[in-house]
């Protein structure tokens, strides 16, 4: 006789564990709660947001973000994204985690949606183009300037480490420590090799 029951409490055991790993955290929360006693309360709803993406996106960026900068980085090198400073997230992450992996756009076209300014001029460059801003940006904080995922003057070097035509040429700048950017425009531009 208990035999009989088995399956459809085996099923509806499992669908409340996939509901709880595959849903957003209030979801989670109380589905949790409803079959677990001791299940910590969430966090106020303004926090619960941050909290729950510092997590995701810890994991997802391998540690190259940071939650909070670093004390001993110099103050006036670091930024913020607008949005995630202000708590606005909903501004780029949608409620539904299923669809562009919780983003209101697809991650190659999220960035474009507020910043269309950096797509201007016949010479595009590749991560651009492809709207891979992530190769050289972080998505909310970072101890350089610009959201970069590294200093301005090693920010290129994450891609380009091969010997250019004008090698000559850039190892006199690098010797003097003139940075990429100085000459170049790391988005986009109307002359060749995107120079200024």
């Amino acid at each position: 006789m208990v035999w009989k029951f088995l399956p459809a409490l085996l099923f509806a055991f499992l669908s409340c564990f996939l509901l709880a790993s595959c849903s957003d955290p209030t979801t989670r929360h109380k589905v949790l709660s409803t079959i677990f006693d001791g299940v910590p309360s969430l966090p106020p709803a303004g926090e619960m947001c941050n909290e729950y993406y510092h997590e995701r996106v810890a994991a997802e960026t391998e540690g190259r973000e940071m939650a909070d900068v670093n004390a001993d980085t110099d103050q006036d090198r670091r930024s913020s994204h607008k949005p995630y400073k202000e708590k606005k997230c909903k501004d780029c992450h949608s409620k539904n985690k299923n669809i562009n992996a919780g983003l209101i756009a697809p991650k190659r076209e999220l960035c474009g949606v507020c910043h269309q300014d950096f797509v201007q001029g016949d010479n595009i460059h590749g991560p651009v183009a492809v709207g891979d801003c992530l190769a050289c940006h972080l998505p909310h904080n970072s101890p350089y300037p610009s959201l970069l995922k590294e200093d301005p003057d090693k920010v290129c070097d994450l891609c380009h480490q091969e010997s250019r035509l004008a090698a000559a040429m850039h190892e006199r700048f690098v010797v003097k420590t003139i940075s990429c950017g100085e000459c170049h425009d790391p988005h986009a531009g109307d002359a060749r090799y995107f120079l200024k």
